[in-house]
């Protein structure tokens, strides 16, 4: 006997529990005040809708470019920090696998209740499937910190935007300033060799007059601790240099103002003022090219600038990895055979890449293992064969065979 869904039906929707007074029925109302949010937020999103690209042909090179140099390792997505890190023009960011390219960023402007606080600006962003929007700086950042990643400037690029900074003749002047907090509380005053290092173009003891009232210097009076001023260099990209020498050391606090609202201040480094006054030198002779920040040692680290292996590595795919002495003697010794490694999200351009032929990711062959152990003064490394390389969930496994050559430390 068939069943008579009409009918069915009609009964459900005679349930009582069907029966709603109108009071109940305005729960489901949407507020008026957020209807108007919304109706903006929607104008707002129509008016950034994404169009074609007219010009796409200028920058598809570009995407693919940034792509073989993602798959090669030579870039990285790296989380944005903060919401209120800034974006910058001429520099690619990834949007739920998609990649952009800030082409510009107009003059900001107030927003419609006129406090300067809240600038925005128009924005014209590429997207790699060749299409483009005007979206405001602020929705895309914040689009960006929830769904997206930074790309990271190849190691080329940086180079050479250090070679550039450090030997332009530029004019233009200013004052680099260490300074420590005098604050009195206890997650600030507690943290030793916690130092601001920030740039003005006037005396610094002018820029801090109202320290007590900024955020930026974390609410409380702070200390000239030393002062540099820059002549004939590009004083802003000596600031950058110093803050990306540091950038593993920053220190993130959130910081109240007078009326409630939260901050977080960059520019704070948690570093020994000697190593800062090392930095500045180098940067100034243009050696600072060499070396790196261990945050863990709290030292500058010299960069090798070629293989100290006799063994000739040229055609083979060599992986880099620093271990500890415990682990480094247990592959040497060949008791360690099979060597681990986590995939994430800042690992994946390393063991991984996507095959342009049919769109999917597979495993990187690496043919020899490079290891170092992470002992500052008494370095060893060793070059390991690599036999086989396979993967289980997000862990990749590197079944070793014979070493090839051993350094022993100094």
């Amino acid at each position: 006997m068939g069943i008579d869904i009409d009918k069915e039906l009609e009964k459900l929707f005679e349930d009582p529990i069907f029966d709603v007074s109108e009071k109940e029925a305005s729960l489901f109302d949407i507020p008026v005040d957020m209807k108007k949010v919304m109706e903006k937020r929607n104008s707002s999103e129509h008016v950034a809708q994404r169009k074609p690209c007219e010009d796409f042909g200028l920058y598809k090179p570009l995407f693919e470019q940034v792509r073989r140099e993602l798959n090669d390792g030579k870039r990285r997505v790296v989380r944005m920090k903060k919401i209120d890190e800034f974006l910058t023009e001429g520099h690619f960011y990834s949007i739920d696998g998609m990649l952009l390219y800030i082409q510009r960023i107009e003059k900001l402007t107030r927003d419609s209740n006129g406090r300067g606080k809240n600038k925005d600006a128009r924005t014209r962003c590429i997207y790699e499937n060749g299409t483009e929007s005007d979206i405001l700086a602020q929705s895309l950042r914040r689009s960006i910190y929830a769904d997206g990643y930074g790309i990271t400037d190849p190691q080329e690029a940086v180079d050479a935007f250090f070679a550039e900074s450090l030997g332009s003749d530029d004019l233009s002047t200013g004052y680099l300033y260490v300074l420590k907090s005098l604050s009195s509380n206890p997650e600030i005053a507690g943290v030793k060799d916690l130092y601001k290092i920030g740039f003005s173009t006037n005396k610094v003891e002018e820029r801090i007059k109202n320290a007590a009232n900024e955020p930026t210097y974390l609410m409380a009076p702070v200390q000239i601790i030393d002062t540099y001023e820059i002549v004939n260099m590009n004083s802003h990209k000596f600031e950058t240099i110093v803050h990306q020498v540091f950038n593993a050391a920053q220190f993130q606090l959130k910081v109240y103002d007078d009326n409630g609202n939260v901050h977080v201040p960059s520019e704070w480094y948690v570093v020994p003022r000697e190593i800062i006054s090392d930095v500045v030198a180098k940067i100034t002779d243009g050696t600072i090219i060499h070396y790196v920040y261990n945050p863990q040692l709290q030292c500058l680290e010299q960069i090798s600038s070629k293989s100290k292996f006799r063994f000739s590595t040229k055609g083979l795919k060599v992986l880099k990895l620093k271990k500890n002495k415990a682990i480094f003697d247990e592959i040497v010794s060949g008791k360690k055979t099979i060597e681990s490694c986590e995939l994430n999200q800042k690992s994946m351009n390393k063991f991984t890449y996507v095959d342009k032929a049919d769109g999917k990711r597979y495993l990187c062959r690496y043919d020899v293992l490079s290891i170092e152990t992470n002992v500052h003064c008494s370095r060893e490394s060793a070059l390991i064969e690599i036999v086989d390389i396979e993967h289980n969930g997000n862990i990749v496994y590197f079944t070793l065979g014979c070493v090839l050559e051993h350094i022993p430390g100094a």
